[in-house]
């Protein structure tokens, strides 16, 4: 869609809408009583000077009427937005990343991991091309949407991008499938470590990472995006909050040094989740240039935007339709800097009609 495209090149308009980071950056004010009461201190002194100390007391206790008056409508302002972010629809749409090589790709997901190339669409005049592929319509799953940016056929990966989940019935006979078309298995098939789901990873031409796991029949097969957090906690709080997701579940592995906690809007073997992995001690991790985002579906970009400044979240776009098109969406990023953008899901179906 066009609202979650993603160009290097700066004098791409909707690249700066949806990366940019130094623009419509919300600053949450400090709500702590002392910092509103402070300006008021250094009146009181000559107010009480010339009008006598129960003129200060009254002004004082009037100064802190209001602070609690305040504090109450900004808890009750955080309480309902809470309450219907839990309530707004929201489903993972797509998640956004760039590649080196169009058709080559296409070919390694459709004959090797069993995709489909939904829709293709190239902007020449915008020097870009992208390809939507999944496992089903793009109204009901969870798909990728591939970028290619003319005449750049490599980017960095970065180390804060995981990998992306593939959930499949039989992994040993894809993986012996990617083997012949010359891709690369970096993990062999084999139960995870502790556990007893088969699982392998592997490497598109590109070098991004997926797991191979292996399930029964599920609804959505592209069912995880990871990435790594400087702080486990903060990203569970936020994402909880600010997104509406729910904390599925959380394993800590002491022995590899490493905590990861599964974050979406249903189990895990029907919905595409989020997988937040925090590595002992690291607290910073370098993005590259080659994942992008993920977008959201949501009722109403405007609250979304409210619940994203309140809860912890920068907001880089702030909500509204887009120049030339009235999808409506707002841009922002997580704690650690991941980028999300929220899309008006009745203006997300209208695109695919």
């Amino acid at each position: 869609m066009a609202s979650s495209t993603i160009r290097p090149s700066s004098a791409s308009s909707l690249f700066r809408l949806c990366n940019t980071t130094n623009t419509c950056a919300a600053s949450l004010v400090s709500l702590h009583p002392s910092s509103r009461r402070f300006p008021y201190l250094a009146s009181a002194v000559p107010q009480s000077h010339f009008f006598g100390l129960r003129a200060s007391s009254k002004i004082w206790r009037g100064e802190s009427r209001s602070i609690t008056a305040g504090n109450m409508a900004q808890a009750s302002t955080a309480a309902s937005l809470l309450e219907w972010v839990k309530k707004d629809k929201r489903r993972m749409l797509h998640v956004v990343y760039r590649v080196g090589d169009l058709d080559r790709t296409i070919k390694f997901y459709t004959e090797c991991l069993g995709m489909k190339l939904l829709r293709k669409r190239d902007i020449p005049e915008e020097r870009y091309a992208n390809a939507f592929l999944g496992y089903g319509p793009e109204d009901s799953h969870f798909v990728i949407e591939l970028t290619y940016n003319y005449g750049v056929d490599s980017y960095d990966i970065g180390t804060g991008f995981g990998h992306f989940g593939i959930a499949l019935e039989d992994v040993a006979k894809t993986v012996e499938l990617i083997k012949a078309k010359g891709g690369k298995v970096t993990r062999e098939p084999g139960p995870v470590k502790g556990g007893s789901t088969v699982i392998a990873f592997i490497e598109d031409p590109d070098g991004y990472k997926f797991e191979l796991l292996e399930r029964g029949p599920t609804p959505e097969p592209l069912c995880q995006v990871m990435l790594r957090v400087g702080d486990l906690d903060r990203s569970i709080n936020f994402y909880e909050k600010a997104f509406g997701m729910e904390l599925l579940r959380k394993r800590d592995n002491p022995e590899y040094k490493y905590t990861i906690a599964m974050m979406g809007y249903g189990p895990e073997d029907k919905n595409a989740v989020l997988e937040l992995t925090y590595n002992y001690g690291v607290t910073e991790y370098d993005k590259g240039n080659a994942y992008a985002q993920i977008a959201i579906g949501t009722d109403d970009v405007y609250r979304t935007a409210e619940a994203v400044k309140l809860f912890g979240g920068k907001v880089t776009r702030e909500p509204g339709p887009l120049p030339g098109i009235s999808t409506k969406i707002t841009a922002c990023l997580d704690p650690d800097g991941w980028k999300t953008v929220f899309v008006d899901n009745i203006d997300f179906l209208k695109e695919l009609e």
